[in-house]
Parts: C-alpha cells; structure tokens; sequence
C-alpha cells in the first residue's frame, strides 16, 4: 500500500486534505483511515451531498459508489459549528489514480 501526499499549494484555500480508505459511510458519515500515520478521521456528510468526483475530475459518482475499502481523496473543512465535514470526494485507486467503475 503506497499513498501520495500532495504538496500543500495542491488544497483550495481553506480546505484540509486527508487520503485513505473508507471503513465507514452512512448518509451522513463517513470515517477514514490513512494507512500511512495510522488515523482515522470521521467527516459529516450534508444533505444533498454530491460532490463526488474520479481522480481526474471527470466523472461523477453518486453517494452509493463511496463504498468500504475503497481509496480516497476527501477536501474537508471545519467551518460549520466546528464540525469536520466533507466538501469533495475524490475516488482512487492507492496509487493515487482514478479508480475505474466497477
């Protein structure tokens, strides 16, 4: 398992970035862990969530395609009542590639 960390000009201004594996996704949560340091970090997921995208921007992918054990990129943020929440979801193969539909 290898995963690449992007260098910090790569994050929208105001947005955290944390790669990982899902472990858990439910309509409004969705924990995952980076293999690399060992942590697990949980983020809400808003209603009407839909920002789900390939490595690559390209395509779109509905909440249901965010399954267990499947790599991602997520961009979070803290901004609502200190609360880490996710603001886009990026679905990736561990090489940091975009993962194929299945």
């Amino acid at each position: 398992m290898f995963a690449l960390i992007a260098p910090s000009s790569a994050v929208p201004t105001g947005k955290s970035l944390f790669y990982g594996y899902v472990v858990h996704v439910s309509m409004d949560n969705l924990k995952v862990y980076d293999p690399r340091n060992h942590q697990t970090l949980s983020f809400m997921i808003l209603p009407k969530f839909d920002r789900i995208f390939s490595g690559d921007g390209k395509t779109t992918y509905q909440m249901k395609d965010v399954k267990r054990d499947r790599y991602v990129k997520v961009y979070y943020d803290q901004s609502v009542m200190g609360m880490r929440h996710a603001d886009t979801i990026y679905v990736l193969n561990q090489w940091n590639q975009i993962k194929r539909r299945e």
